[in-house]
């Protein structure tokens, strides 16, 4: 990945640690889900596909409501494709942007919400808030998986982010790695940081995280090598941004 991107490492202290690590249980993840991961596929009418997009320079299954709402410098978008309003599996692909035209990167099966998706999330509805939203902060229990730093999204690293051991073991690494989607947070800060600008009903701490086959409190999962992937390929200079909801708002 090219990039004059600036990284910052942030290590939590060890008070600030421990609320974030409640905050972050609250949030997202958990054993609250259903489902299995079953593999990628890619969304209906050839969206995932680049060859058969009508619209090179559209995301494929976005409509136009949406898609106003990409920023005009993003050249990196995560779309997030959803089975359906009240379904717990998604589809994520990568898209870039040469020229004018968007392209597929990858793709790979996904969860979101254990209840499916909503347009106007609150605190534990166990759905997935639809919309744009930009990519700005990154973090997690494990290291940076970018072989250069400083020039991906600036990762903040603690044990803060640890699922806690009461969990089922199948979510110990929910949050391994983490990128924080810009709902309801202050960009600029670690993932995990507790403010919530437009208060505490309208939830908070979205996140792209580790996937453990089944649905979550708010966030979407995706595998760890798509996670991995991500972070070393999403750029601050491309202005990445995520693209989500289920097919049917998608495209309205």
């Amino acid at each position: 990945m090219v990039s004059g991107g600036v990284r910052r490492t942030a290590v939590a202290m060890a008070a600030l640690g421990s609320l974030l690590t409640v905050t972050a249980v609250s949030a997202c993840g958990g054993p609250t889900g259903h489902g299995a991961d079953t593999g990628a596929s890619a969304p209906p009418g050839g969206a995932g596909r680049s060859s058969t997009t009508a619209d090179p320079t559209t995301i494929p299954g976005v409509g136009d409501r949406l898609q106003r709402r990409i920023p005009d410098d993003s050249r990196q978008v995560v779309a997030v494709y959803g089975d359906g309003r009240d379904s717990a599996d998604s589809t994520a692909v990568l898209y870039t942007k040469q020229g004018s035209a968007w392209q597929r990167a990858r793709s790979w099966a996904a969860h979101n919400g254990t209840k499916g998706w909503t347009a106007g999330h609150h605190e534990n509805d166990k759905r997935s808030p639809v919309g744009v939203f930009t990519l700005s902060d990154a973090g997690g229990v494990l290291p940076d998986p970018d072989p250069t730093p400083g020039t991906g999204l600036p990762y903040s690293r603690s044990s803060s982010f640890a699922a806690p051991r009461w969990w089922a073991k199948s979510y110990w690494h929910d949050f391994d790695y983490v990128i924080a989607i810009d709902y309801n947070r202050v960009k600029g800060t670690p993932p995990n940081d507790p403010t919530r600008p437009e208060g505490l009903s309208k939830g908070g701490s979205i996140w792209l995280h580790m996937d453990h086959g089944s649905g979550t409190s708010a966030c979407v999962s995706l595998p760890k090598p798509a996670m991995e992937y991500l972070l070393r390929t999403l750029d601050p200079d491309q202005h990445p941004v995520v693209v989500m909801g289920d097919r049917a708002e998608l495209k309205a």
